[in-house]
């Protein structure tokens, strides 16, 4: 039985009709003091009201910033690469940086697209290393790849259909990417993942579905 505490924060977070009226009925300064209150708990919040209120930008600039970053980054890790391990840390860092423009500027293409370039710019700059590797050195990071491959494919199918023409040759190159490496296609194949889908830009229908059921049998990961 959940307590009266959780009740309590589950009701306040549906924003009932009636608790939006309160908060509205409140003095100015008050409504002030407790967003400036919450915002100190909410750096997520803080940073994409400081971008639509402060920052100039709009979110495609700030995407152009992020696409030049990923380009230096995946060169700045692949020059100084140290194992294979290492790596999938620095991509996974890197990953962290585009969901956090993703936040605050809520760019939905963006997330599809900067993710897109950064396992193309990564894999283009580490095949020949990854082919040196045992399938089992290469096995977590492979994972990566295709589990990563599966997210952009299900968020693209979110997307209105029109969509697809714009990710259709990153998509080609991810898919290059991919077949360019056994342990990248093996895997691939044993999580399901018909490159085809990627060469051609032809994603099922059922993507969501078939990524879910994936995962509930204990796959990508």
């Amino acid at each position: 039985m959940r307590s009266f505490t959780t009740q309590h924060l589950d009701r306040v977070m549906t924003f009932e009709k009636e608790f939006k009226e309160a908060i509205s009925n409140l003095p100015d300064k008050e409504k002030d003091k407790l967003i400036l209150r919450l915002l100190r708990h909410d750096p997520a919040l803080v940073n994409r009201l400081h971008f639509e209120l402060l920052s100039g930008q709009s979110k495609e600039e700030r995407r152009t910033e992020m696409e030049s970053i990923i380009v230096k980054r995946a060169a700045q890790m692949s020059e100084d690469f140290y194992s294979i391990g290492y790596l999938m840390m620095d991509v996974r860092y890197l990953s962290g940086e585009i969901t956090e423009h993703v936040k605050t500027t809520r760019d939905a293409f963006g997330e599809i697209s900067l993710n897109l370039l950064m396992l193309n710019e990564v894999l283009s700059l580490n095949l020949e290393r990854l082919a040196l590797l045992t399938p089992g050195q290469s096995r977590k990071f492979s994972i990566y790849v295709i589990a990563r491959s599966y997210k952009l494919l299900v968020r693209i199918r979110s997307l209105h259909e029109d969509y697809l023409v714009d990710f259709k040759p990153d998509l080609a190159l991810l898919g290059e990417n991919i077949g360019q490496s056994d342990h990248l296609m093996r895997t691939a194949i044993q999580h399901g993942l018909d490159v085809n889908w990627l060469l051609f830009g032809e994603i099922p229908d059922d993507i969501k579905e078939r990524h879910q059921d994936l995962k509930l049998r204990g796959f990508l990961k």
